[in-house]
């Protein structure tokens, strides 16, 4: 049964390949969208596509969707969709994303763009073949949609942080420190393109570039692979970040663990970032803090609905850190919530992150973040390797 969204506008037909754990995520942000905001088109939940055919039946139910299908290319052709949605393993997102924009459909594709710079330098050519034809292509990074970060970006373009000297971000997780967990598909680099680097360090990337409001120019790195061998893990077990061992056969970890690395803005500024998914008792524990020579900002996912700001310029005194509750209807995204003081939560990005594509693509505008906002973003993921590769080695970032 076909449920729209509550928006008034012309419809839009949505089609998401993929529907498991950022499936779900995706599908509440478009299932909620018309509901809290008035975006100028409606979308519709046309089609939700998976390999699987009673599990994709059963996600289309559970999530909303008006039908399911088995083969994405059949979800691309149908003429009841006009954006595809890629919340799919890495290893299939150029070929998906290519084809449907070559097909003349809108795309929002997940995190990581790709899994290596060639495929994303292809997906970004087929999307400004796209653009002159009135499409438009946008990665999920669904983080710059949490409130306090967009205003975060918002102090720092307002001069608040004055001359920006260092970005520090951490990502830390612990759902791989079983050396029994199994062998699921985000360990094997043929489908997820590399570990906790592509996984966390992707978000940690663009987010120290989108709220620095500059690139990375180069990295130095370390990687490491602290448990080399896991279990198979049982058929279809593996949603999400959870899954199950089966039997004692194993299979070599080809991904890392965890990646620290040291970067450089192109003003000048020195950035760290540390991503792992062996931080016993850390479960998503996201941490950047931005310094300059007027002030600083700090944020922590875990604590999402706050920003503590530091203001340089007041007499030392009566300086300090103070906490900014993001929650007022004047912050970015808030017009269409609760009242001041009630908290929002991780899967209100994805209802952002929604209603941003939609006004671009009813503006005709470029959505950001872009493919080459992406393509970017796996440049300085595929330095850090280069770096790793070669004992830490200074490695620039290409244009």
């Amino acid at each position: 049964m076909e449920r729209p969204a509550e928006a008034t506008g012309p419809a839009l037909g949505v089609g998401m390949v993929g529907y498991a754990f950022m499936g779900a995520a995706h599908s509440q942000g478009w299932r909620t969208v018309g509901r809290v905001f008035d975006p100028p088109l409606r979308p519709v939940m046309s089609a939700i596509c998976g390999r699987d055919r009673d599990a994709v039946r059963a996600a289309a139910r559970k999530h909303g969707w008006a039908a399911a299908e088995t083969d994405w290319r059949a979800l691309i052709a149908r003429d009841d969709v006009q954006l595809v949605d890629i919340c799919t393993p890495g290893d299939s997102h150029a070929e998906i994303a290519i084809a449907a924009l070559e097909a003349g459909k809108h795309v929002l594709c997940e995190k990581p763009l790709a899994n290596s710079v060639a495929e994303a330098e292809a997906m970004v050519a087929a999307a400004r073949r796209a653009r002159e034809r009135g499409q438009v292509a946008m990665v999920g990074f669904n983080y710059r949609r949490t409130p306090a970060l967009a205003h975060a970006r918002a102090m720092v373009r307002d001069g608040r942080l004055g001359v920006l000297r260092h970005v520090r971000v951490s990502y830390l997780q612990d759902w791989i420190v079983d050396p029994e967990f199994p062998l699921v598909w985000r360990l094997r680099r043929e489908q997820a393109g590399s570990g906790a680097l592509g996984d966390l360090g992707a978000h940690i990337v663009d987010l120290a570039q989108y709220l620095a409001g500059e690139p990375l120019v180069g990295v130095s790195a370390l990687t490491e692979t602290f448990v080399r061998e896991r279990p198979l893990p049982a058929p279809a077990s593996a949603a999400g970040l959870g899954g199950r061992a089966e039997g004692a056969a194993r299979g070599p970890v080809t991904v890392d663990d965890a990646a620290l690395f040291t970067g450089r803005l192109a003003s000048g500024a020195l950035a760290s970032f540390e991503a792992t998914r062996f931080a016993a008792g850390r479960k998503n524990a996201l941490r950047i803090e931005l310094n300059g020579d007027r002030g600083s900002l700090a944020f922590d996912l875990e604590r999402l609905n706050e920003l503590h700001f530091h203001d340089h310029t007041e007499p030392p005194v009566d300086a300090g850190f103070r906490r900014i509750l993001v929650t007022e209807p004047e912050h970015p995204y808030l017009e269409g919530w609760w009242p001041a003081g009630h908290a929002l939560g991780y899967e209100h990005t994805f209802v952002h992150q929604a209603r941003d594509l939609l006004l671009a693509i009813d503006a005709g505008t470029e959505p950001e973040p872009s493919f080459a906002d992406g393509l970017q973003v796996q440049r300085v993921l595929a330095a850090v390797e280069e770096s790793a590769a070669k004992n830490c080695v200074y490695t620039p970032v290409p244009v």
